[in-house]
C-alpha cells in the first residue's frame, strides 16, 4: 500500500484537488458553525481581508497535515492501523462471507437466468436446486433473478471489489476494495507490483501513469473530506460540551450531519476505487514488457515461465539477495558490447 499512496504526491493537481479542495469545504464549515462560538471570530466578518487569509491559511495547514499523514489514515479505513486484532479477525469473517455471498448470489442468478433460456447443463442443475434450497441465497434468488441483468451486473461490480484469493480479504470495504488491485499484478503473473511499483512507475507510458495520478486522487478527495468533517465534528462536540456554542442547535445538528456525511463519503471513496483499479491494472499489464526491458530480462514465450520470471523478480528486488534467484540468468538479455575503435 505504502508504495501506491506515496506515488501520486508528486504532482501538484494530485495535492490541491485531492487535500486542499476538501480541505477548502471543512474550513468553510468549520468557521460558519463552529469558530464564531468558541473562538470568538465573529470579527473576522468585518474584515475580508483577515478572514480570507484565516482561511487559506487553515486549508493549507490542514490539507497539508492530512496529505501527510494519507498512509496511517488510509490503514485505519482499511482496517490494518490501530484495530484490535479480536475486531479485525471477526470483521475479515464477516467480509469473506459477504464476498462468498455475493458470489454465490451472481452465480445463482446465472444459472437462473440460463434455466428460464432453456440453455441450463444437466450437470449445473443439482447446483441451481441447492441454491435455491439454501436458508440464505433462497431469499435471494427469486427478487435477484427478477431484478434483471442491470441487477446481475450491480452484484458483479460489488464482488470486483474484493481480492480474487480469500486469503487476501481485509476487515473492510475499502481495505478489500483497494487490496483487489494490489494483488491483482500476483495473482495473474505472480508480479509483485507493490515490490515492484517504483521501477513500474518508471517505464509505463505517460498516459498509464496520469490515469493512476487521477484514480487515486479521486478516492484521496473523498478520504480527506471525511477526515476533515471528523475533526470538524470533534471540534462541533468540544464546543457543545464546554458551552461556548453560540447557535447550539446549528452546531448539534452539523455534528450529526457531519457524521452522516463521513458515512456517505467512506462509501463513495470504495466506488471511486474502480477507477483507480482499472489504471493500475494497465499499469501493470502495459507495463510488464517495458520494466522486463528496463531490467535487463526477456518476457519468455509462455505466462508459465513469465509468472516464474516475476515471481524471482519480485524476491531479488524486495529482499536480500538469494544465490536462488540465479534462476534469472536464463531470461537475462545478452549484454551489448561495443566495438573497439
Amino acid at each position: 500500500m505504502t508504495g501506491i499512496l506515496q506515488g501520486a504526491l508528486g504532482g501538484a493537481r494530485a495535492l490541491l484537488v485531492g487535500w486542499f479542495l476538501p480541505s477548502l469545504i471543512n474550513v468553510v464549515v468549520f468557521a460558519f458553525v463552529v469558530a464564531p462560538g468558541p473562538a470568538k471570530f465573529g470579527a473576522l466578518s468585518a474584515d475580508a481581508g483577515w478572514a480570507a487569509i484565516a482561511g487559506v491559511l487553515g486549508t493549507a495547514v490542514l490539507g497539508l497535515v492530512l496529505a501527510a499523514l494519507q498512509t496511517p489514515l488510509y490503514r485505519v479505513l482499511e482496517g490494518y492501523l490501530g484495530w484490535p486484532g479480536w475486531l479485525f479477525r471477526a470483521r475479515t469473517r464477516r467480509q469473506l462471507a459477504r464476498k462468498h455471498l455475493l458470489r454465490n448470489r451472481v452465480d445463482a442468478i446465472t444459472l437462473a437466468r440460463h434455466e428460464r433460456g432453456g440453455r441450463l447443463a444437466d450437470a449445473d442443475r443439482p447446483t441451481l436446486a441447492a441454491f435455491r434450497a439454501h436458508a440464505v441465497l433462497g431469499r435471494y434468488l427469486a427478487e435477484d433473478v427478477r431484478k434483471g441483468a442491470v441487477w446481475l451486473a450491480l452484484l458483479t461490480e460489488r464482488l470486483h471489489r474484493y481480492p480474487v484469493d480469500d486469503g487476501q480479504v481485509a476487515a473492510t470495504r475499502l481495505g478489500n476494495a483497494i487490496r483487489r488491485f494490489e494483488e491483482y499484478g500476483y495473482n495473474h503473473y505472480l508480479l509483485d507490483s507493490q515490490v515492484l511499483w517504483h521501477e513500474l512507475n518508471a517505464v509505463v507510458p505517460d498516459p498509464v501513469r496520469k490515469q493512476v495520478e487521477d484514480g487515486r486522487t479521486n478516492v484521496d478527495f473523498f478520504v480527506c473530506l471525511l477526515y476533515g468533517h471528523l475533526v470538524v465534528a470533534v471540534a462541533a462536540a468540544a464546543d457543545l460540551i464546554a458551552g461556548t456554542a453560540g447557535r447550539p442547535w446549528l452546531v448539534a445538528g452539523a455534528l450529526a450531519g457531519l457524521l452522516v456525511l463521513a458515512a456517505v463519503w467512506y462509501r463513495v471513496a470504495v466506488v471511486a476505487t474502480d477507477e483507480w483499479a482499472g489504471a493500475v491494472r494497465a499499469m501493470v499489464n502495459l507495463g510488464r514488457a517495458p520494466l522486463a526491458a528496463a531490467m535487463g530480462l526477456t518476457l519468455p514465450a509462455t505466462i508459465g515461465e513469465e509468472r516464474v520470471m516475476w515471481l524471482f523478480t519480485g524476491d531479488l528486488v524486495g529482499t536480500a539477495f538469494n544465490p536462488g534467484v540465479e534462476v534469472l540468468d536464463k531470461y537475462r538479455t545478452t549484454p551489448e558490447t561495443k566495438p573497439k575503435t
